[in-house]
């Protein structure tokens, strides 16, 4: 927790796979939630390590986290370190503890993640992490990695748009709702464009040829379809059960003004 955060005011973790992953799908929501006076958290469970073709995995990570933390900064957000390697995120008991160890520092109200059906195992196994990380953060049975104590209290997960708008079968994927953030699309961009080796990364793997531009693509075809406005994410509420005494909307509310339905 920074040092001028509020342990008063409600927290809103964003916890995705990769370096990049938060700017792209979530930051815009992040930064208007912080509008509306919530704390809000940062942490991508991978370095990029992988993400080069010129540097070792080491020096790699050591260049992510620098720029995460810039981006994080940007956005005004509380950073957590990666616990994970790229490709190397597995459901398994060791990354369970530590993302868990994560959820409880941040003591969040609000998880925001991938979407379960994504293009690649990071991303999906990401968010089968946070989902139960996000289940046993009360639990004092459960000892995390490093060790904290648990938090009570309810937790509400969603889930971003997976990229392309499409499930790993190319079926399209509807979000319960979106969220302008046209207002704040110049921060997102921002923070986007911090992570300079990044942009290197995709020109030369993906044919990416504007990283930033890639980016206000996405957003502006999500508010186009579905949010009737220039820039949006989209977002599905995950099932209340395990997670919360009762069914609640947190986000939808904080940001009322912004949200336009597609499906309840």
């Amino acid at each position: 927790m920074s040092a001028d955060s509020s342990p008063d005011r409600p927290r809103a973790l964003a916890l995705m796979a990769h370096p990049d992953d938060i700017e792209f799908v979530a930051a815009g929501t992040l930064l208007l939630l912080a509008e509306a006076g919530w704390e809000i958290d940062y942490c991508n469970i991978a370095n990029g390590d992988c993400g080069s073709m010129v540097t070792d995995r080491a020096e790699t990570a050591r260049i992510r986290a620098r720029e995460a933390r810039d981006a994080a900064a940007i956005l005004g957000a509380t950073f957590h370190d990666s616990v994970s390697s790229d490709l190397m995120i597995f459901y398994d008991e060791r990354h369970l503890r530590r993302v868990a160890s994560v959820v409880r520092a941040a003591r969040p109200q609000i998880v925001l993640t991938h979407f379960p059906d994504d293009y690649m195992e990071d991303h999906m196994n990401a968010c089968r992490l946070a989902v139960t990380a996000a289940f046993v953060k009360a639990m004092p049975n459960f000892v995390t990695e490093p060790p904290l104590a648990p938090v009570p209290g309810d937790v509400f997960v969603y889930h971003a748009m997976p990229h392309g708008q499409c499930d790993g079968l190319r079926r399209p994927v509807t979000p319960e709702f979106t969220v302008d953030t046209t207002s704040v699309q110049p921060r997102k961009r921002a923070a986007l464009a911090a992570h300079v080796s990044q942009k290197a990364w995709l020109d030369s793997t993906q044919g990416m040829d504007s990283y930033l531009d890639t980016c206000d693509e996405v957003s502006r075809r999500v508010g186009s379809q579905w949010g009737g406005c220039d820039h949006a994410e989209g977002w599905t509420r995950h099932l209340h059960l395990g997670l919360s005494a009762h069914e609640a909307d947190p986000l939808t509310e904080a940001l009322a003004g912004k949200v336009t339905f597609q499906r309840r």
